[in-house]
């Protein structure tokens, strides 16, 4: 499953200590390591659970030149076609993990680089040469990423309990988001029940740099009708695309299992 968190300040710099107490509070969604990037008033945190790479996949990872570094939750299913094209153009890995792919896509790309990844994600990539971040969530939010602004700083994580970790987050509870939950036994996003925390939506990037944020869209779902059809080939197309899902899916280094959640 695995959790990231961060800290990205406009000037003080990040206390180790509270980084790592927010890494601790999400340390169930990554039992088996974890892993801290702090540069100044920058910091990245990481709990793993190792699927790909098991050796060599250690996060935060960094680039060849060590000037973008990233912390990623989720799986890139295509990310071996990926690689192949990003070593053609002259990149070198060092791991044998989906996460650099993204680094080098970045390089290439900027953020656009998540127009080319197929499959579930959230992450942050800093880059010290603009002094910029990127927070960036899958298409359908399969992927939790969640943020709050506070005292000149953006603090973010996989999940609430562990920005509550950080000193500067007030728990004022959103009155707004509490009769959502009461209504419709949810809160839609982005609000949360904290009134200072927020939720990155499903196919968004979150551009932080010396303390200004823009949230922008990458991605729109689209319902827009398409030609008319026999059922019979839709019913082929929906068969042929989900065995390609579900092959694209297998990949790991360690065993796994595959269940039908949903049914049809």
């Amino acid at each position: 499953m695995c959790g990231i968190c961060g800290i990205l300040n406009t000037d003080a710099p990040v206390r180790p200590d509270i980084l790592k107490r927010m890494a601790d509070a999400i340390a169930h969604r990554g039992p088996d390591d974890e892993g801290f990037y702090i540069d100044g008033p920058i910091g990245l945190g990481m709990r793993r659970l190792s699927v790909i790479d098991v050796t060599g996949g250690q996060q935060p990872q960094h680039n060849e030149t060590r000037d973008c570094h990233i912390v990623f939750n989720g799986e890139i299913y295509n990310f071996p076609e990926l690689r192949t094209a990003c070593e053609m153009r002259g990149h070198t890995f060092a791991t044998h993990s989906d996460t650099e792919t993204i680094l080098h896509l970045y390089e290439d790309h900027g953020p656009d680089c998540v127009q080319h990844l197929n499959g579930m994600f959230a992450f942050a990539l800093y880059d010290a040469r603009t002094r910029s971040a990127i927070l960036s969530r899958d298409r359908l939010g399969i992927k939790p990423l969640y943020y709050a602004i506070a005292q000149n700083s953006l603090i973010f994580a996989s999940e609430i309990k562990a920005i509550l970790q950080h000193p500067g987050i007030p728990r004022d509870i959103d009155h707004i988001a509490l009769d959502q939950y009461l209504t419709h036994k949810y809160v839609p996003g982005p609000r949360t029940i904290y009134s200072a925390i927020k939720k990155l939506p499903p196919g968004h990037h979150l551009h932080w740099q010396n303390g200004r944020i823009e949230i922008r869209p990458y991605w729109r779902l689209s319902f827009a009708p398409g030609p008319v059809r026999a059922e019979a080939d839709i019913a082929d197309e929906l068969r042929e695309r989900l065995e390609r899902a579900v092959q694209s899916q297998m990949i790991s280094d360690v065993p796994l299992g595959a269940l039908l959640s949903g049914g049809i």
